[in-house]
């Protein structure tokens, strides 16, 4: 059985693997664990190379059986660049290259460096047709990976964790709340029919679209305490000025383009974070 549906041989496979790669939703776990690197400053850089390819595996994972769970078991999606058996063995694949850079952490680093990583295979693996079922896993999963990475990324480096550390983790993943509430809101006919409740699914599209915005404003406000108090750079208030004028904008637009917006929002938010705490110029 070909582990592509559309073309045969070699080539067919490798474009097939190669679709399951969505950089929108795969840079920000990333870029986390690089932003956990920079925040030790004098990272090491295989070390930080190491943990991010890892998480990229953890998030492979997850798009190749969320694929594999919405078309071939749900009839969700009307198409999917790889067979059933190609998702299988993309999982396997993908799921080895994890462990293996899960063990390569625990021996140079230490066991917390590979434990404190697998819970970004475990959310990744089980978001669908588990997590996805229902409000808190549909929309806490995605954001809760992206918090470990962070916290993953800063640990590889330093064999510690720090409140910073943990606030930045916890401030990034309110405001991704906010976003994945926003993204479900996108299907929400589809989510109602088949029973899969979304914050959307069970407070209504308007409900759920304010508190997605409620989210958001408690991140953006947090950095703002939080650099008052001394626990972030000062400089770090400038993020939610920055993604506060990607917020204003998306909330005049429709659930999609409002979830692609505040993505790359994100990203911009992330950006002034990092700069923040690598310069720190007002300390």
């Amino acid at each position: 059985m070909s582990l592509a549906r559309h073309g045969t041989g070699p080539a067919a496979a490798f474009d097939a693997f190669l679709s399951q790669i969505h950089p929108v939703f795969m840079l920000p776990p990333v870029a986390a664990s690089a932003f956990g690197a920079v925040l030790a400053v004098d990272f090491a850089l295989p070390l930080a190379v190491l943990h991010m390819a890892t998480a990229f595996c953890a998030l492979y994972v997850a798009h190749v059986k969320d694929g594999y769970v919405d078309f071939h078991l749900r009839g969700e999606d009307d198409d999917h660049p790889l067979s059933a058996r190609g998702c299988r063995v993309g999982l396997v694949g993908a799921s080895a290259a994890f462990f293996a850079g899960c063990a390569a952490l625990w021996y140079l680093v230490d066991p917390i460096a590979a434990l404190i990583t697998v819970p970004g295979w475990l959310i990744g693996y089980n978001h669908a047709p588990q997590l996805d079922l229902h409000p808190v896993g549909a929309t806490a999963g995605y954001p809760a990976g992206i918090g470990i990475a962070l916290l993953g990324g800063f640990y590889v480096q330093t064999s510690t964790l720090t409140l910073p550390v943990v606030a930045y983790a916890l401030v990034f993943t309110t405001i991704l709340c906010g976003i994945k509430t926003v993204d479900d809101a996108t299907d929400y006919a589809y989510d109602k029919s088949i029973n899969k409740r979304t914050v959307a699914v069970v407070l209504g599209r308007q409900r759920a679209r304010q508190v997605a915005h409620w989210f958001m404003i408690a991140g953006m406000a947090a950095v703002v305490l939080l650099a008052g108090l001394g626990v972030f750079p000062p400089t770090a208030a400038l993020a939610p000025v920055a993604f506060g004028a990607v917020f204003v904008v998306s909330r005049r637009a429709a659930e999609k383009q409002a979830t692609m917006l505040l993505i790359r929002g994100s990203y911009v938010f992330l950006a002034v974070l990092v700069a923040a705490a690598w310069f720190q110029p007002l300390r």
